[in-house]
């Protein structure tokens, strides 16, 4: 938790793709090897997402699988807001 809210969280926000996020420890759930997180990345536009996802998230994942390994699982899920 603290490598992502003090290196991976800044990195991600410093490439000006996404204007908010949230951090969120999920409850609920089997936590036999230790909590799990999500982190919610909010973009402008499906263009920032897509500017972020081809420039910089093959370097960021790299950087996590290079820390971490198979200790971390991540993925992505696209999700548009409806009101």
């Amino acid at each position: 938790m603290q490598w992502m809210k003090e290196k991976h969280i800044p990195e991600v926000m410093s490439k000006a793709c996404f204007t908010e996020y949230r951090f969120a420890r999920l409850l609920d759930i089997e936590e036999e090897e230790g909590p799990t997180y999500s982190i919610q990345y909010s973009a402008a536009t499906r263009d920032q997402y897509e500017k972020y996802i081809d420039l910089f998230a093959p370097a960021l994942r790299k950087d996590i699988t290079k820390n971490w390994g198979d200790q971390v699982i991540a993925f992505r899920t696209l999700m548009e807001l409806v009101n």
